[in-house]
């Protein structure tokens, strides 16, 4: 392996260095840190039935190409200066576009005592391709809907045993280990042993034993965390779904009590960008998620126009490295309605921007017709929380789309699009 991961206080170092430190003339504030995005469909199948993922660019959803098209993006996230992603065994939720709780998305036996070929297989690339890149990946074991599929407490543990002795037998050293995705959430309850505290502690005790010494940590929903399992965490994994600027700011601050000297890692939040700055100010890292262009399988991985785009260049400016100033009218981008994503004949539109702090708000019109405002980031269409907004069902007369952008020192930018 050619990327050796280890943690020297709160800093992240690869081969032995701090992480950003090869960068020219890298930010101070950055060094250490483990900027990331939740890459969670990496590893995706559906065993109940695939072709209701037949969407998108791909057309006919296959498992092995939805691995190497993650694969295929990674270098271009790493010019950028990201330098993780979070891929999981069970995956995530797709949301508004399947039942998640209908998908077998699971590659542990019910006993939890073997592991599925495809799914190591499939992981395995994912791991080496970023070792090349000198990348690390945060491998998730547990997601709510699948660990369901796993018949008991017992058979969790064997699970992570086994999850955790596939990863030392690839002799991985760029792997931060996950026991589960938002342990602390009602729908992992059917499992005590990973929905409390105390079970969680001891499931990462276990996995840290059965890895050989990887990394640990759990996550839990967000703004949710126990004491408990950061005192057992090598690393103390938080989610930031949901919560303004000023609350995950408040939130960070509550668990650096607990962390100590440990690192503290986001790896899941929304497309807010402007979390990236809290992130510098509390010197912890932190994790773009954007369900829409990358937790529908077969995801675009790539760094696509708008919230990707804009993150990547956020993360560039964190690290140090240097990207040209978009003009004005570049920075603002009508999301949702390309061709490639509606989703069962719905759209998730929003207003991406590169610098959300600089807008007051933002105005949708759908054929001349005022149809929503928006004051807050990420501008969604008819918003529900940080990370999702409400689809709208596109009727064959909604064509003029328009969103004018109301900045904050009083200048209007409009931003047209036609279906």
């Amino acid at each position: 392996m050619k990327t050796n991961l280890s943690i020297n206080g709160k800093q992240f170092y690869i081969n032995g260095k701090s992480v950003y430190s090869e960068i020219p003339g890298a930010n101070p504030a950055s060094l250490g840190l483990l900027w990331n995005q939740r890459l969670i469909q990496g590893v995706f199948d559906d065993k109940t039935d695939r072709t209701r993922f037949n969407l998108f660019k791909d057309k006919v959803f296959d498992p092995e190409r939805n691995t190497d098209n993650l694969i295929a993006a990674l270098s271009e996230w790493h010019t950028y200066g990201l330098r993780a992603v979070t891929v999981g065994f069970q995956g995530g939720w797709p949301v508004k576009c399947a039942d998640v709780s209908d998908i077998e998305n699971n590659p542990f036996g019910a006993d939890g005592l073997s592991l599925d070929d495809a799914y190591a297989h499939r992981m395995d690339k994912i791991i080496r391709a970023a070792d090349e890149l000198g990348m690390v990946v945060i491998v998730s074991l547990l997601y709510w809907a699948q660990c369901n599929r796993i018949k008991d407490g017992r058979a969790v543990v064997n699970a992570v045993k086994t999850g955790a002795k596939f990863l030392r037998g690839g002799g991985y050293s760029n792997v931060i280990l996950e026991i589960a995705n938002e342990y602390n959430i009602q729908p992992f309850s059917s499992h005590p042993i990973a929905y409390s505290p105390e079970g969680m502690a001891m499931l990462i005790k276990t996995a840290r034993e059965y890895s050989g010494g990887m990394p640990v940590g759990s996550s839990g929903g967000g703004g949710m965390a126990d004491r408990e399992v950061a005192d057992e965490s090598d690393v103390v994994i938080i989610h930031g779904n949901g919560l303004t600027r000023g609350e995950y700011y408040d939130f960070i601050n509550r668990v650096k009590e607990w962390a100590g000297e440990k690192p503290v890692l986001c790896n899941e939040d929304s497309p807010c960008c402007t979390r990236v700055d809290v992130g510098l100010e509390t010197y912890t890292s932190w994790g773009y998620y954007n369900n829409f262009t990358k937790q529908i399988p077969p995801a675009d991985y790539g760094i696509t126009p708008g919230e990707d785009l804009y993150f990547a260049r956020r993360i560039a400016r964190a690290v140090g490295i240097h990207v040209e100033e978009l003009p004005l009218g570049k920075q603002f981008y009508l999301q949702g309605l390309e061709d490639w994503t509606s989703f069962h004949g719905k759209r998730a539109v929003r207003l991406a921007a590169e610098f959300p702090e600089t807008i007051h708000y933002v105005d949708f019109y759908l054929n001349e017709k005022k149809i929503y405002r928006s004051y807050d980031e990420p501008f969604f269409l008819r918003r529900e929380t940080t990370w999702l907004c409400e689809s709208w069902a596109v009727k064959p007369d909604d064509k003029e789309w328009k969103a004018v952008v109301k900045l904050c020192d009083g200048r209007s930018i409009e931003i047209e699009k036609k279906l």
